[in-house]
């Protein structure tokens, strides 16, 4: 009895390792734990991912597939490409491209669609808008007896309604074309085009000009970002030897420009280097010259502006840097028989590479996507490729054009960021 009662007697140990959670359990309550974290941290960042994705994604997106669009030919000659498929591209074609032709802005006409053609092809063939104007009004074809004229005879009236229709060059120009996409503007924006065959070749001389502006927008923007930087250097580091008070009392005074609006800066500096006006005043009193200098509509004033306006986005991530770097390290190595100077180059320099990267990076990336200050204080030979873009846009209406140079711009961004990347892993490997 006295053996049974104590087997069945209450074992304290053995009921608080029942009570507690096994392993498995434990682990779903760590899973569910983390999951409710990450659903919290996703719902907190949502509107911003909302916002970017609306404001920044989706235009970039939209963007890049205008770029390689072209629906105009095909959408309004859609019975003529069908036609053309077959054909070699050398002699004119037979007479079902005329028929498809005719019946194709027959249609245009009634729908008023024509506009859209006429134009894309005459970005290709200068006076084709008044050939398919003209063409367009004159559908449908009828004779003197107000009859349909018979398919044998389209051909011969649209080449007696203007001869152009009876050359190959307005029909290879469809017939490249017929693609709802296509490279034709991207080709176009660094000069190179498609030949009569559909191979790639460089634009005429007279005709080409997109290379040498792309050329002039990465010179001037590295210029500014150069002269950003031999500004900026010395003032980060003087900034970054001062007390945490006065550093912040000086970095307001960098940080005025943040404040004003560009063009309001652009304005003033417009003012400052006129024939008349502070600069060069300023310099005929200090006997430097005798003659007022031309610092408006060219690039001396270009450079002068965009440096003023972009020097705080190369301050900010030097002062970062320098004011982490320890004062001990250039002591310690003067202290031991380094000369100051060869102690700053080798010592202390390097250590700021990371913010010479990140503010050169900003500075050339912004300086990349300019557009007031070259318009307003430069000269014809000094606007960058966002003053196409905007002109393609605003003016001339060829989305496909400003679409294309813009996506250029976007990749020669994303190449610059890869290779900084590139650059920073190494020395961190290092």
């Amino acid at each position: 009895m006295t053996s049974l009662a104590s087997d069945i007697a209450p074992n304290p140990a053995l009921d608080a390792a029942a009570s507690e959670p096994s392993v498995p359990q434990l682990k779903r309550d760590l899973h569910r734990a983390q999951l409710r974290k990450r659903i919290t941290a996703l719902a907190l960042i949502a509107p911003l991912a909302i916002f970017l994705m609306i404001t920044f994604v989706v235009p970039i997106a939209v963007l890049l597939k205008r770029a390689v669009e072209n629906p105009e030919v095909a959408t309004t000659l859609p019975h003529t490409v069908a036609a053309l498929k077959k054909w070699d591209r050398k002699d004119v074609p037979g007479d079902a491209a005329f028929i498809a032709l005719a019946q194709d802005l027959t249609l245009a006409k009634e729908q008023n669609t024509a506009g859209t053609l006429a134009r894309r092809i005459n970005s290709e063939i200068p006076g084709a808008r008044s050939v398919i104007m003209k063409t367009m009004r004159a559908m449908p074809l009828v004779d003197a007896d107000e009859k349909p004229v018979p398919a044998a005879g389209i051909r011969q009236a649209l080449t007696e309604l203007d001869e152009n229709w009876g050359q190959p060059e307005y029909w290879r120009v469809i017939a490249n074309n017929g693609s709802k996409y296509s490279p034709y503007y991207l080709l176009a924006s660094v000069d190179m085009q498609q030949d009569s065959m559909g191979n790639i070749e460089k634009r005429p001389e007279d005709q080409s000009a997109y290379q040498q502006i792309f050329g002039r927008t990465f010179w001037i923007s590295l210029v500014a970002t150069l002269s950003c930087l031999v500004i900026a250097y010395p003032l980060a580091y003087w900034l970054s030897t001062m007390s945490e008070r006065r550093a912040n009392l000086y970095m307001i005074l960098v940080l005025i420009p943040f404040w004003t609006s560009i063009l309001v800066r652009v304005a003033a500096w417009i003012v400052l280097l006129q024939s008349e006006g502070l600069v060069n005043k300023a310099l005929i009193a200090t006997g430097f010259t005798q003659a007022p200098l031309e610092l408006l509509f060219n690039r001396i004033g270009v450079y002068i502006s965009m440096t003023h306006i972009l020097l705080p986005f190369m301050i900010l991530p030097l002062y970062s840097v320098m004011k982490s770097i320890p004062p001990t390290y250039m002591r310690a190595a003067i202290s031991m028989g380094s000369h100051p100077f060869a102690a700053f180059w080798r010592v202390y320099v390097p250590q700021t590479y990371p913010g010479v990267g990140a503010g050169g990076l900003l500075v050339f990336i912004l300086a990349l996507g300019y557009y007031i200050t070259p318009a307003l204080l430069g000269g014809p030979n000094e606007q960058l490729v966002s003053y196409y873009v905007a002109y393609f846009t605003n003016v001339t209406l060829n989305w496909g054009m400003a679409s294309a140079l813009g996506a250029l711009l976007f990749a020669a961004t994303l190449v610059l960021y890869g290779v900084y990347r590139r650059f920073a892993k190494l020395e961190v490997s290092m």
